[in-house]
């Protein structure tokens, strides 16, 4: 294994030198982690003193590590925080394999904490990343403090309509066909058509904040990669729902251990807002946020109540 710091966005040019730079917010750095088969790319936010444990945040399909940057700083005096991004998305590359499975992107941070040595840390995941990160905490509960999952793509028997075309990227031709139909479409269009899909209210993003999200759109769309990690997760999340036995993503979900904060947005299009109830209930040592106003990126949206959340279940826990 070799890790490499990357302070500064003209560090972050380096590792993709055919792309435009990665973002990196105030008091971010990213270094690069070369492992077998797989780089990663890990955003930092390190704690305010030494000594703090450490949390991974794993964004969702399309995300990166940049979901994180709002709810990070706001739990930098508790954990020493990175967001990784997970293999073929932000600035990761794919996989040598192809494997873009539920089991493949777990396998990624499980090797990345083993390598490092750096577990167990407080994981977080949205969406994609809430599915990996349960598996990660199911099948290695050693490597899992605390859980907090924020609209986790657990499997649904009665889908969204709003959620569909999400899914369809996993048939085969229709993530090229697509992208065929939209080429005359601006990233400024679809980034507005993302944050349609993904906020309650798509009003509360700053000029600013738009700004930054449409440029992460356009140095995305020049990977040469883009729709094949897209479509390839999207069919690794269809593949997880239909996995039964013990290997099934609820059945995981009851054998994790970790004292495990559950957030669900009112006005989220691609996870259900009646699948937090069943949650609860799956996970042995749950607690429960509903936030009526949030859509799929809670920690987007609303960071200071996702933050209070995991403080609570610190608390509740025992700290630490």
């Amino acid at each position: 294994m070799s890790s490499t710091e990357l302070p500064g966005v003209q560090a972050a040019a380096a590792v993709a030198p055919t792309v435009s730079a990665v973002r990196v917010a105030d008091g971010e750095r990213l270094r690069s982690v070369s492992l077998p088969g797989i780089g990663l790319n890990v955003r930092c936010r390190p704690g305010d003193r030494t000594g703090l444990p450490p949390a991974l945040y794993v964004h969702g399909l399309g995300g990166s590590s940049q979901n994180w940057s709002a709810l990070m700083p706001l739990l930098s005096d508790l954990v020493d925080g990175e967001a990784l991004d997970l293999p073929g998305f932000g600035d990761s590359p794919p996989p040598d394999d192809g494997n873009y499975s539920v089991t493949g992107h777990a396998r990624a941070v499980i090797r990345l904490l083993d390598a490092e040595e750096r577990g167990p840390v407080h994981l977080f995941g949205n969406s994609l990343g809430g599915a990996v990160a349960t598996r990660v905490a199911a099948v290695r509960p050693d490597l899992v403090r605390t859980l907090t999952l924020i609209s986790p793509a657990l499997p649904e028997w009665r889908v969204q309509r709003s959620a569909v075309p999400t899914g369809l990227l996993a048939l085969p031709g229709v993530a090229s066909l697509f992208a065929r139909l939209t080429t005359d479409w601006t990233a400024e269009q679809r980034t507005r058509g993302v944050m349609a899909l993904c906020y309650g209210d798509p009003a509360r993003v700053s000029e600013e904040a738009f700004r930054h999200a449409v440029a992460e759109m356009e140095r995305r769309l020049e990977l040469p990669y883009f729709w094949d990690a897209m479509t390839r997760s999207a069919r690794g999340i269809v593949d997880a729902y239909t996995l039964g036995g013990q290997h099934g993503l609820w059945r995981q979900a009851e054998r994790v251990l970790a004292p495990t904060q559950l957030v669900y947005g009112g006005r989220d299009q691609l996870v259900s807002y009646r699948m937090a109830r069943k949650a609860s209930a799956a996970f042995r040592d749950a607690r429960l946020l509903t936030l009526p106003d949030a859509g799929h990126v809670a920690m987007m949206e609303y960071p200071e109540a996702v933050a209070q959340a995991f403080r609570e279940l610190l608390d509740d826990s025992g700290g630490s």
